[in-house]
C-alpha cells in the first residue's frame, strides 16, 4: 500500500493525545472504612473493574477513530502495475484500407474501431494517431473527432512491419514514459507471414475486430474479344471468395442508361460476355448484387475512338512483307520507303520508325531519328548481312543501346526470353518452354548483355531494347534467320508497335503506375487535366509535338471515369478501378505472434491501458472505518453502564 499524501502520516503523533487525556482522567479509588459490611465490598470491586473496561474501549475506538481519519487524509492506494507511476504514451494505427468495409456486430469494422475510440479515448489525453495516408502527432481526440467521423477508405495499405516501424517513429524519445502501440486491422493476408521485432521500450497491442463476413463476389477485370467492324465483344471475369453462388446479378450501364443485364453461376471463378456496338463511344459502368464489401461491386470503363499507330519502314533492299501482315489496316496507318526515297518530312509525324536491314546510317538520318525520338518516338533497327559498323555504333550511342563488336558470330539458336522485360508484360499467358528454336547463321555480338528481350544459347542478346528503342543483332532475311517463320516475332513486333502509341486502355488501376498518351497538340503554356463532378486532378505530364503522356500513381484517388480537359476542351474520358487486392477474405491468425496483446475490441485495449495506469484508491474504506469506529465509541458511551 502507498499513500498520495505520505506527509500527513505525521499527524498520527496525535494519537498520544487521547492516550493522555485516558490517563489524566483515570481516578484512583480511595478507601473507606466500613464496618461490617462484606457485600458492600464486593460490589465495590465490581464497579471498579467495569469502569476501567469502559475507559480502555473507548480509549481504543478514539484512537482508532483518529489513526483511520488522518490516514484517509493521506489517501492511501495500491497499484495495479509496476509502472503505474509513469507518463503514457499512446499511438494506434488504424487500418483504413477497403477490406474495414466488411461489417462486425456495431457497422463497419472501420466505423466501430473509430467510434470505440472516440467513446473510450479521454478528449483531453494526447495521443497519436496515424492510417494508411494520413498521419496525425501529438494531438487528441476532441480535436481529431471530425476527421475521425469522416475518415475514408484508403486506396492502399501500409504492410504491418512498416506501420509497426512508423508507430515506433511517432513515439518521443523520453525514456521515462511507458509507450503503448496499438495496431488495429484485420490483418488480412498478403502472402508473407506476420512478424514484429521485439522491443522493450514499448507495448505492443494488436486490435484485430472480427466480422460476420463470410462471402464476397467481386469484378475482377474487363477484357474485349470477337471484334469485328459491327460489334465487339466485353469479357467480365468475376472472382467469388466463399461458397457457390448462383443467379449473381450483373448489369451494364452507359453514363446512367441500363445497356444489358445478365445472370451468372460462380463457383471461385465465372466470365459472362456482353455484346456491343463497335466503334462508338462508351462511359461504361458494371455493377453486380453482393451483400460483401461494397467497393468491388462496381468497375468503371470506357471505349474511346482509337487512332491508328504510325508505323515508317526505311528499306534498302530488303523484303518488308512480314511487317506488313503484323501492322495490319484495323490499327496501323502502315507506310514503307526506300531509302533514296524516302520524305524526312514524313518522320515527324510517326510512332514508329524501322530501319529495315541497312547497310549505312547516313548522318541526316541519324539526326533526324535523334530528334524523333526525343519526341517521343521509338525506333526498331534490324541489321543488314553488311553494315557500316561505325554508323550503326553512332546511333546506337544516341538511343542508349549497347554497340556491336567488330566481330561477327555464327550459326546460333535463339532459346531464352525475358519475360520480365517491360516489352513482353502480359504478353503470354504462360512461359513458352517447348516452343521450336530460331536460329540465325551469322550475327554481330552486342558489347553488354544489358536489356536483352530474346537471347541465344550462350546468354548473348539477340534483341535489345530500352524505353523507346529496340534492336537486333542479325538481319531477319531468309538467307540469314527463319526468325520469320517463328512464333515469337508476332508478340514481338507487334507489342513494339502497340507500345510505340501508349493508347488509354480499357480502365487504370488506381496506385499502379500508368503511363497514358493523349494524342493532341496543346499550347507551351497549356496543361492537361482530369475531371470529374467533384474535383479536378493536374497529373504529371510530358508534352511532345503531337501527344501529351500523363503519368498516374496515386491521384486520382477515387474510382470513377474521368474527362482529360485542355481547358474547357474535353479530349477523351478515363476509367480508374479499385485494386481488388482487399477482396480477399483470409486472415492472419494473430494467436502465433510471441510478446504481442491480443484482442477484438479497440474499446477494451484503451480500458486496460488505462486501468494499468489507474489505482486502487482505499481512502473512502478509511472514512468507512472512522465512522464505524465514532458509532462503536458512542454505543459504549450509551450502552455499556
Amino acid at each position: 500500500m502507498q499513500f498520495k499524501h505520505p506527509e500527513l502520516l505525521y499527524a498520527l503523533f496525535f494519537l498520544v493525545i487521547p492516550i493522555l487525556i485516558h490517563l489524566f482522567q483515570l481516578r484512583r479509588f480511595q478507601k473507606v472504612e466500613f464496618t461490617n459490611v462484606k457485600f458492600l465490598k464486593s460490589v465495590k470491586l465490581q464497579t471498579r473493574k467495569s469502569s476501567q473496561l469502559k475507559k480502555w474501549l473507548i480509549l481504543f475506538t478514539r484512537m482508532l477513530l483518529l489513526a483511520c481519519t488522518i490516514i484517509a487524509f493521506a489517501q492511501p492506494f495500491i497499484p495495479n502495475t509496476e509502472d503505474f507511476n509513469e507518463a503514457q504514451e499512446t499511438v494506434i494505427y488504424i487500418d483504413n484500407s477497403f477490406s474495414m468495409q466488411a461489417k462486425g456486430s456495431n457497422g463497419t469494422l472501420l466505423n466501430a474501431s473509430i467510434q470505440d475510440l472516440i467513446n473510450t479515448f479521454g478528449e483531453d489525453e494526447q495521443i497519436s494517431l496515424f492510417t494508411n495516408d494520413e498521419t496525425f502527432r501529438n494531438t487528441t481526440v476532441k480535436v481529431l473527432k471530425n476527421d475521425l467521423i469522416q475518415l475514408s477508405n484508403s486506396t492502399s495499405q501500409l504492410n504491418y512491419d512498416a506501420a509497426h516501424l512508423k508507430g515506433q517513429q511517432l513515439f518521443s524519445d523520453d525514456k521515462a514514459t511507458s509507450k503503448n502501440l496499438i495496431l488495429v486491422s484485420d490483418f488480412q493476408q498478403n502472402g508473407n507471414p506476420i512478424t514484429f521485432a521485439n522491443d522493450s521500450s514499448m507495448q505492443l497491442k494488436l486490435v484485430q475486430p472480427k466480422s460476420g463476413l463470410v462471402s464476397n463476389i467481386s469484378i475482377d477485370s474487363v477484357y474485349t474479344s470477337n471484334t469485328t467492324a459491327e460489334t465487339i465483344d466485353i469479357n467480365v471475369v468475376l472472382t467469388n471468395q466463399a461458397e457457390p453462388a448462383d443467379n449473381v446479378s450483373i448489369s451494364l450501364f452507359n453514363d446512367d442508361a441500363l445497356l444489358a443485364k445478365s445472370a451468372v453461376t460462380i463457383n471461385e471463378t465465372a466470365e459472362t460476355v456482353f455484346t456491343i456496338a463497335n466503334n462508338t463511344i462508351i462511359n461504361a459502368k458494371l455493377v453486380i448484387d453482393d451483400t460483401g464489401l461494397q467497393y468491388d461491386n462496381v468497375f468503371y470503363f470506357n471505349l474511346n475512338s482509337k487512332p491508328k499507330i504510325k508505323v515508317l519502314t526505311i528499306n534498302e533492299s530488303s523484303d518488308d512483307s512480314f511487317l506488313k501482315r503484323i501492322y495490319t489496316t484495323d490499327e496501323f496507318e502502315y507506310n514503307s520507303f526506300r531509302l533514296n526515297a524516302l520524305n524526312f518530312n514524313l518522320i515527324p509525324d510517326q510512332n514508329l520508325i524501322v530501319l529495315n536491314e541497312l547497310d549505312n546510317i547516313s548522318n541526316a538520318l541519324k539526326a533526324a531519328l535523334n530528334v524523333f525520338k526525343k519526341d517521343g518516338g521509338f525506333i526498331l533497327i534490324i541489321p543488314s548481312d553488311k553494315i557500316t559498323l561505325d554508323s550503326y555504333n553512332q546511333i546506337f550511342t544516341d538511343l542508349n543501346i549497347s554497340n556491336y563488336n567488330i566481330d561477327k558470330t555464327t550459326k546460333k539458336q535463339i532459346t531464352s526470353i525475358n519475360y520480365n522485360h517491360p516489352l513482353l508484360a502480359n504478353a503470354f499467358y504462360s512461359k513458352v518452354t517447348n516452343f521450336q528454336y530460331p536460329k540465325v547463321n551469322a550475327s554481330y555480338r552486342f558489347t553488354s548483355n544489358s536489356n536483352s528481350v530474346l537471347s541465344y544459347e550462350d546468354g548473348s542478346p539477340f534483341l535489345v531494347g530500352n524505353a523507346s528503342a529496340f534492336a537486333f543483332s542479325s538481319a531477319l532475311n531468309k538467307g540469314n534467320s527463319n526468325f520469320k517463320n517463328s512464333q515469337l516475332i508476332v508478340p514481338v513486333l507487334y507489342n513494339i508497335g502497340l507500345q510505340s502509341l501508349k493508347l488509354s486502355k480499357l480502365y487504370y488501376t488506381i496506385g499502379n503506375p500508368n503511363s497514358i498518351a493523349i494524342n493532341t497538340t496543346i499550347g507551351q503554356d497549356d496543361i492537361l487535366t482530369l475531371s470529374s463532378e467533384e474535383s479536378s486532378v493536374i497529373p504529371l505530364q510530358k508534352t511532345y509535338s503531337k501527344s501529351v503522356v500523363l503519368q498516374t500513381e496515386d491521384y486520382p484517388n477515387r474510382a470513377g471515369i474521368l474527362n482529360v480537359k485542355n481547358k474547357n476542351n474535353v479530349l477523351q474520358n478515363l476509367s480508374f478501378n479499385y485494386n481488388r487486392n482487399e477482396s480477399n477474405l483470409s486472415y492472419y491468425d494473430l494467436n502465433t505472434i510471441s510478446n504481442v496483446t491480443l484482442d477484438t475490441s479497440l474499446a477494451n485495449t484503451i480500458e486496460t491501458i488505462k486501468s494499468n495506469a489507474n489505482v486502487n484508491a482505499l481512502w473512502k474504506w478509511f472514512v468507512i472505518f472512522a465512522l464505524v469506529f465514532l458509532i462503536i465509541e458512542m454505543l459504549i458511551l450509551k450502552f455499556l453502564k
